[in-house]
């Protein structure tokens, strides 16, 4: 089983080729292919690379399949004794990533 765990967005994230992947926006159109530089860790078959902090020669490619939005998310805010009540809501956007493939 080969997997690798890149850092995208801030996060780190465990990928494996054919599948996909909910991550922060990325400005790229759907259909566009682009590659994850940033490797932090690769397993191929039981043989495992620590990068430190990256490894240079590893890269992920993946498609971009479609943008979306999070689930949404309720904040009130409230002051007591002042009659101050605030209620917002958030929604993440987010894109969704197919792994081709581990180079």
């Amino acid at each position: 089983m080969t997997y690798a765990i890149v850092d995208l967005g801030g996060r780190q994230i465990w990928v494996e080729q054919g599948k996909f992947y909910d991550v922060n926006y990325i400005q790229a159109n759907p259909g566009d292919v682009i590659s994850l530089n940033r490797v932090l860790f690769l397993s191929r078959s039981n043989v495992f690379q620590v990068g430190m902090p990256c490894l240079d020669s590893i890269v992920v490619k993946a498609k971009v399949l479609k943008h979306l939005n999070g689930r949404k998310l309720a904040i009130f805010k409230m002051k007591p004794k002042k009659n101050v009540r605030i209620k917002k809501g958030h929604r993440q956007k987010l894109t969704r990533l197919l792994v081709q493939e581990i180079i």
